[in-house]
């Protein structure tokens, strides 16, 4: 009896501690359904969002208004999930990686030739994407963009 009621007190230890994580890791995230500023950055109730390690052509750029579209079909009606880093970027949008169900949205944009990976803040991590997307001319890569914005993309 005395082992079971201590199996039974771990157990309610373990619960609380899930509950309690749960909880506070809720701060970082940000869902919800999303509207499209352009091909990196969304607003979710009213925060606007900043894709962490990518980035897509400015506006009146070559290559804005087809990332812009990409992202709008992709995202459709779907909740998308922000999981937000610590810190603002230099305009005060919130930097995360975002997701729809298990797929993160940089990784799609990326592979699909809608953005690039943006070295300076990626570390490189979406660099087979862009092997990819480059080496089958996917996306912007087969467009005359501007190479002051290539030179971001590592």
């Amino acid at each position: 009896m005395k082992k079971q009621s201590l199996n039974l007190s771990s157990f309610i230890t373990i619960i609380f501690f899930i509950f309690s994580f749960a909880y506070s890791s809720e701060k970082n995230i940000a869902k919800g359904k999303a509207s499209i500023i352009d091909g990196d950055t969304i607003i979710i109730r009213n925060e606007k969002i900043r894709f962490a390690g990518i980035d897509t052509p400015e506006k009146n750029k070559v290559g804005h208004e087809f990332s812009k579209q990409k992202l709008r079909e992709k995202i459709g009606n779907n909740i998308v999930v922000c999981i937000r880093e610590a810190k603002l970027d230099p305009w005060g949008r919130t930097v995360a990686e975002c997701f729809i169900g298990y797929e993160s949205i940089s990784s799609f944009m990326v592979k699909n030739g809608y953005a690039c990976d943006y070295v300076k803040y990626s570390k490189k991590k979406y660099a087979k994407e862009q092997e990819h997307a480059k080496s089958k001319k996917l996306g912007i890569w087969k467009m005359n963009f501007e190479s002051s914005w290539e030179k971001k993309c590592g």
